[in-house]
């Protein structure tokens, strides 16, 4: 991870901590929604699009050729 990216997760974290200070595995969870929300959005896709994506895999994109 650069340190741009690093700076951005710090800051994930730390709001994600107050919005739920005494519940981890929640903080988890909305930790990991927020960076694929930031994922999808660098790749100009909704959230499910960009999943469905995920999913295929690289052999199932090579398939659809022609």
């Amino acid at each position: 991870m650069t340190k741009s990216s690093m700076t951005e997760l710090r800051k994930i974290r730390k709001t994600v901590a107050s919005e739920f200070p005494n519940d981890p595995a929640l903080q988890q969870v909305h930790i990991a929604q927020r960076l694929i929300a930031r994922q999808a959005a660098s790749r100009g896709m909704t959230i499910p699009d960009y999943i469905r994506s995920l999913r295929k895999g690289p052999a199932a994109r090579r398939l659809r050729v022609g």
